[in-house]
């Protein structure tokens, strides 16, 4: 019974670890098609179509370059604006922002708390084309009007903001002879919420709201992993009636246009979400993949963004987050945003772990021993079940010469013969005769098993461990061993626990199972370190109980009662 177990676990854990390894494909490199449309699209308004079936990018629109002078000539007198495009910068305590009045849009987002390369984390993604928007791109339903709002000088309300913790709010203002009006505040740190922004935008000519469509521009980073590590590239997410859906580039093919009343939708990647929360608002949502090439790249690899498309029927009021899926930071802005994080099946569980390892942290200061102590509580707390696991299954190793003697008398009878549920009878009768439950060996194992799952999902999602040191050449938790010494270690390991365990498999099984920490092994060598830390003091842990169990109940049974029950197997068999 317990070998099917150990096999179960094994083939679960393979097909988890296989899954985490290729959950993040390299995107595939953009067809000549693709190309050609990002190419030709100077022309296309901001907004995305309604039907929100494109999967090529919606760029801004950009003046015509062969008349220039006869566009200034055409243009209407501009009433309010600016005399020039210049940059606005807003400084809080953890984000750097950047707007340019040409559009009023957004140019550079840095989380102070973050770093890449050595530098604060930019949150925009850098070394776009000109012909894409960039984030809170103004638009509507009429193109000429759509042109003019990309293209027109913004008078921001002012030269910048130095805000610290405080809030503060940052206004762009556009106004021209034909009646046309345009107007975006933003609200920066709203309830003392540091990566929350609350985004008003209207339109209306001559006295007339026209809808507002605001895109967000590519998202979210850089749209690949520089080092080549394992990360989860740019996919939308939304959460409709209750329902979490992260949307990749083949489900947008299918379907990008979305209506209702979602408690969040946007863009993410592993670690960070830019959404915007319609709290109540009804909205229209289009999705629109970006395929681009890897600045500076010689093997000609690529790069996936997603861009997403608000739609409302007139003036907007609403919520963007921009900043880590972190647990804590989530729920202050509104708990089903917590949601954005993947932690799987395992949620209920995977949430008080976290909590758990976020306070253990708050005494030590480091996450690596932090999870070192987690791993210990864990372990202590498993105690009880995994000793009653060892306990019976050592006594099913004791009777299993009389088990295989059994079986051996009734060998030459087939499955649906009468005769073989005597063999049944006579097994039963001697579990009972032993006390020996052949299934209380595997029971308390399966309990720990989604403990296992969840400590897996939780230090493959919790951002906490992005950028967090352990000691010596372990510089980032979230990443894999850069030396591999880790994962091998925890591969002997696993081997010295296997050798240690109670198994009442025949030889060439057990020899089978020895590939397990082999497979392991090969699975976790890029595997992020942190879970790699877990999974090998636990089977140090693991190693240390076996040890404990085996003085308290006796050593096994040793060789010569193995041998005197294949004896009188042979026996049986020749009697009959």
């Amino acid at each position: 019974m317990e070998k099917r177990v150990f096999l179960a676990i094994f083939l679960s854990f393979v097909v988890l670890a296989i899954y985490q390894a290729y959950f993040a494909p390299p995107p595939p490199k953009p067809s000549e098609k693709t190309a050609a449309t990002t190419s030709a699209s100077t022309t296309t308004p901001a907004a995305a179509p309604a039907s929100g079936t494109s999967t090529s990018a919606q760029p801004a629109p950009t003046p015509s370059a062969a008349s220039p002078a006869a566009a200034v000539s055409n243009a209407p007198r501009v009433l309010v604006g600016d005399s020039a495009a210049r940059d606005v910068v807003v400084d809080t305590e953890a984000v750097h922002a950047v707007f340019s009045t040409a559009g009023g849009v957004l140019k550079t987002w840095e989380l102070k708390h973050y770093s890449q390369d050595g530098k604060p984390l930019e949150f925009v993604p850098v070394d776009l084309p000109d012909s894409l928007p960039r984030p809170f791109t103004l638009a509507t339903t009429d193109d000429g009007i759509s042109k003019v709002l990309a293209t027109a000088i913004y008078r921001p309300s002012a030269e910048g903001l130095t805000l610290g913790t405080a809030p503060g709010t940052l206004s762009f203002e556009y106004q021209d002879a034909s009646g046309l009006t345009a107007r975006k505040v933003f609200h920066f740190q709203p309830d003392g919420k540091p990566y929350l922004v609350k985004v008003e935008a209207s339109i209306d000519v001559n006295g007339a709201a026209r809808p507002v469509r605001l895109t967000s521009g590519p998202a979210v980073g850089l749209g690949y992993a520089p080092d080549g590590s394992r990360s989860v590239p740019s996919r939308a997410i939304q959460m409709f009636a209750g329902k979490v859906k992260r949307l990749t580039v083949s489900a947008l093919a299918k379907q990008a246009h979305y209506e209702g009343t979602p408690e969040f939708a946007g863009v993410e990647d592993q670690y960070f979400l830019n959404a915007a929360l319609p709290a109540g608002q009804a909205i229209v949502v289009d999705y629109s993949p970006i395929s681009l090439p890897v600045p500076n790249d010689p093997s000609d690899h690529t790069r996936t963004f997603v861009s997403y498309t608000l739609d409302v029927p007139g003036s907007m009021a609403l919520s963007y987050f921009m900043g880590p899926k972190d647990l804590d930071v989530l729920r202050a802005v509104n708990p089903q945003l917590v949601r954005a994080i993947d932690f799987g099946i395992f949620a209920w569980l995977v949430v008080p772990l976290l909590q758990a390892l976020k306070w253990i942290n708050g005494y030590i200061g480091n996450y690596g021993w932090s999870i070192a102590v987690l791993t210990v509580i864990i372990n202590v707390l498993m105690f009880p079940l995994r000793h009653r696991s060892m306990v019976s299954m050592r006594k099913m190793q004791t009777v299993q010469p009389e088990v295989k003697a059994i079986q051996a008398r009734y060998a030459k009878y087939k499955v649906t013969d009468p005769e073989r549920q005597k063999m049944n009878t006579e097994m039963m009768a001697l579990y009972k005769e032993k006390g020996v439950n052949p299934v209380s060996g595997c029971v308390p194992m399966l309990f720990t098993m989604p403990v296992l799952y969840a400590v897996y999902a939780m230090l493959e999602a919790a951002i906490e461990l992005r950028g967090a040191p352990w000691f010596g050449w372990i510089h980032d938790l979230s990443r894999h061993d850069p030396l591999y010494i880790t994962p091998l270690l925890m591969g002997v390991s696993m081997l010295v626990q296997q050798k240690m365990m109670p198994s009442t498999a025949d030889p060439m099984q057990q020899k089978m199972m020895l590939l397990m920490p082999v497979v392991f092994t090969v699975s976790f060598l890029w595997a992020p370190s942190g879970l790699v830390v877990y999974w090998l003091l636990s089977n140090v842990l693991a190693i240390g109980q076996q040890y404990v169990t085996n003085r308290m109940i006796g050593a096994p049974v040793p060789a010569v009662a193995r041998a005197r029950s294949k004896a009188v197997t042979r026996a049986s068999a020749g009697r009959k």
